[in-house]
């Protein structure tokens, strides 16, 4: 019998994981580049994450996307870490190398600088001031991208101080942290402004900072991407401000996984975002 080679295996770990868009963007591209593999999404619990991953390779998987609540734990796992994974504090992307080693890697940061590329080619990082809304694991991305891309400062708040107090220790001078009821005035004189947190998502509380001193020149990134126009984007938009939404994020953090995986580098354009957003 003439062996065949393996169908190559990967998916997206998280728990609960039935909401994410993950396998709708991987079987879209899958399908584009006429590759016979699969993108499966799979609840592990955070007691089971360890033997899940010990077993995913054995079964044919070559990685796997993570996401919340694993995306920490995932390091203390992991045999490589790089860089940019260890100063986030998280992995989104796992890769099971052929030597039996699991390889750690966050893409996050890199996908938000790519939307941002993409949708506002003309974004100047050194423009100004960036105000960043959070202070989660996404915000630790951001802010590792907007530094290392030049922005000469952060505004950082967040509902609980100290966790923004955490991210001003672990990135430096650059970061300036305000009080939650502080938002709106941190806005003055700001080029770049970022919501990192669930406020706006549907579901969740509504995003309620005031944007009157919001400058029309500033760029206005909202990393929740359902709604894709979140209120605090078609507020910015309505004085005047460019804005970004944050579905792009979503799709230009993958591309890396896909291509370490599967082999080919994936486009992101309008009709990856028309078959993740019918999905």
């Amino acid at each position: 019998m003439t062996d065949l080679p393996r169908i190559p295996l990967a998916g997206v770990i998280g728990h609960p994981i039935a909401h994410s868009r993950s396998p709708a963007l991987h079987g879209f591209w899958l399908k584009r580049h006429g590759i016979k593999g699969h993108y499966i999404p799979m609840d592990v619990a955070p007691q089971d994450l360890k033997d899940a991953l010990n077993l995913l390779p054995r079964l044919g998987f070559v990685g796997v996307n993570v996401t919340i609540p694993h995306k920490e734990a995932v390091l203390q796992l992991a045999d490589i870490v790089t860089d940019r994974a260890a100063l986030i504090g998280a992995a989104n992307t796992l890769i099971f190398r052929k030597d039996g080693r699991l390889h750690a890697d966050n893409t996050d940061g890199a996908g938000f600088m790519a939307n941002l590329r993409q949708n506002a080619p003309d974004w100047n990082p050194a423009a100004g001031p960036a105000v960043v809304f959070g202070a989660g694991g996404a915000a630790r991305a951001v802010i590792a991208a907007l530094i290392e891309v030049g922005v000469p400062e952060i505004r950082l708040t967040n509902r609980t101080r100290p966790r923004a107090e955490t991210l001003r220790a672990d990135f430096g001078a650059k970061v300036l942290v305000e009080d939650w009821t502080q938002g709106g005035n941190m806005l003055e004189g700001a080029a770049t402004v970022i919501n990192t947190t669930s406020l706006g998502m549907a579901g969740k509380p509504p995003f309620r900072v005031p944007l009157d001193a919001l400058e029309p020149t500033a760029l206005v990134t909202d990393l929740v991407y359902n709604p894709l126009q979140t209120p605090l984007l078609l507020e910015a938009a309505a004085r005047g401000c460019r804005t970004v939404d944050g579905l792009g994020m979503l799709l230009h953090q993958a591309a890396p996984g896909f291509e370490r995986w599967f082999g080919p580098r994936p486009e992101v354009d309008q009709a990856t975002r028309d078959a993740v957003l019918s999905a």
